[in-house]
């Protein structure tokens, strides 16, 4: 016993540094060299159909070209995108789960809610920016208003009686952003998502929008929609003769979105690495060229650090938006 006590001791460190090797840089580098090895899941925080979800489809396309693995959209819509960042973040640090998102659950819910599921900073690893882009300002196109001028008259002679729709934060937050800057009273309708807002829109439940122009231009191109503006300050290319909110009198208005892609926190750097790799690569296909074009955005890439600067910083913008905006956390 006494000689074999050392020996035991000498394989029991033996077997904790043979452990530990499995966490060193190299090894790390070898698994992230081995990612991906299986399906990866895109969750996205909105319905399918949705500007997000539609991105998500066609850089998994791409990356399962590349990799040779399926990637699946799992869509988790609801409580402003709260539920699928929430499950993304208590997914194992792996690479194999990763949150398709906006800035709705990563600059502006914590400022529209007092308690969130998630730490938008703390429970997550930046990958990259996926792109950016403006919305439209929509009504049925049975509607009597032919320009932002003539809304905005009606809504002055008759305060709270036109209503509109939102299914993310960028929606509600571009409404909020009207009637701020024009002063007027229109009530807010909170949707789980904006294709589901078009449909009440469409079916005159609500009398207006300002959604994502994926969801609202082939509405407008099928003539069931009208759009009256554009939400930046630079004309959309799908609608070139519609003017910006700005130009059609609201002074200053501008206000855009942005789609990053986030793992949970504590997955290993080489793998986000890859990840960012894959992701920004895949910006560059052809499903997602015709993505960005359909949706009048643009692709925008980033290194993670870049992403958790832009990040803090669209943080503080979208607070002092809802601030101004005179929006009570829920």
């Amino acid at each position: 016993m006494t000689h074999s006590s050392p020996r035991r001791a000498l394989l029991a460190t033996a077997a904790v540094l043979a452990l530990g090797a499995l966490h060193t840089p190299a090894a790390l580098a070898q698994a992230a060299g081995a990612y991906p090895a299986k399906a990866i899941t895109f969750v996205v925080p909105f319905a399918a159909g949705s500007a997000t979800d539609q991105l998500a489809r066609a850089l998994g396309q791409s990356i399962t070209n590349d990799t040779k693995q399926p990637v699946v959209i799992d869509n988790k819509a609801g409580a402003s995108g709260m539920i699928a960042a929430s499950a993304v973040a208590k997914s194992a640090a792996d690479g194999y789960s990763v949150l398709i998102t906006t800035n709705t659950t990563h600059a502006a819910n914590e400022h529209l809610y007092k308690k969130l599921s998630y730490d938008p900073v703390k429970d997550f690893a930046p990958v990259t920016g996926l792109g950016k882009g403006g919305q439209v300002l929509v009504v049925n196109a049975s509607a009597p208003y032919k320009n932002v001028g003539e809304l905005l008259a009606f809504a002055k002679k008759n305060p709270g009686k036109l209503s509109f729709g939102s299914g993310s934060s960028s929606s509600r937050m571009a409404g909020e952003m009207l009637k701020q800057l024009a002063a007027v009273d229109i009530l807010h309708v909170p949707y789980k998502s904006n294709p589901l807002a078009i449909t009440d829109l469409l079916g005159g439940q609500i009398d207006l929008m300002i959604t994502d122009t994926s969801t609202g231009v082939p509405q407008v191109k099928a003539g069931k929609l009208r759009a009256l503006g554009y939400s930046t300050q630079k004309r959309s290319t799908q609608l070139p003769d519609v003017p910006t909110i700005d130009e059609a009198g609201v002074k200053g208005y501008d206000m855009g979105y942005w789609f990053a892609a986030y793992v949970p926190a504590n997955t290993p750097a080489p793998v986000v690495a890859r990840l960012n790799e894959l992701l920004t690569a895949a910006t560059k296909s052809a499903a997602a060229k015709s993505f960005y074009d359909n949706a009048g955005s643009e692709a925008w890439t980033t290194t993670p650090d870049e992403l958790a600067k832009f990040q803090a910083a669209e943080t503080q913008k979208w607070g002092k938006v809802i601030k101004a905006a005179g929006i009570e956390a829920e």
